[in-house]
């Protein structure tokens, strides 16, 4: 949970160097905001700095639907939902996404793959 507490303070304070170092140099990112997948340090930071100059950005975890499994010693996948909130043409709007990790805790960088998408409407 550390890392995703890191993550997430690193997004409310949009220091995109704090969320570069978050993630190993092969990470896989699929973004809430881009429908592209990121596989390269160079694309997650295009993304991340421009969701960084959103106004009003912030994002808050719902803590009682986190899972974390650990799959070896440093290994965990770890799901759960989160809120983003940030302005769009002067309206703070707040967008509801899942989330998926797998973090290797003896990496420096431990973030492997990251998915996040905002929740679908029910049929």
């Amino acid at each position: 949970m550390d890392v995703l507490n890191e993550w997430m303070q690193a997004i409310n304070n949009a220091d995109v160097e704090a969320l570069l170092a978050l993630y190993d140099e092969k990470a896989v990112l699929i973004p809430t905001f881009s429908n592209r997948i990121s596989d390269t340090r160079e694309k997650h930071r295009d993304y991340f700095e421009r969701l960084g100059s959103r106004p009003g950005l912030s994002i808050t975890l719902h803590e009682k639907t986190v899972i974390v499994q650990e799959l070896s010693e440093s290994l965990s996948a770890l799901t759960g939902l989160y809120n983003w909130r940030f302005e769009v043409d002067g309206e703070l709007l707040n967008f509801e996404a899942r989330f998926s990790y797998v973090v290797d805790l003896a990496k420096k960088s431990p973030i492997l793959h990251h998915h996040s998408s905002q929740i679908p409407r029910m049929l």
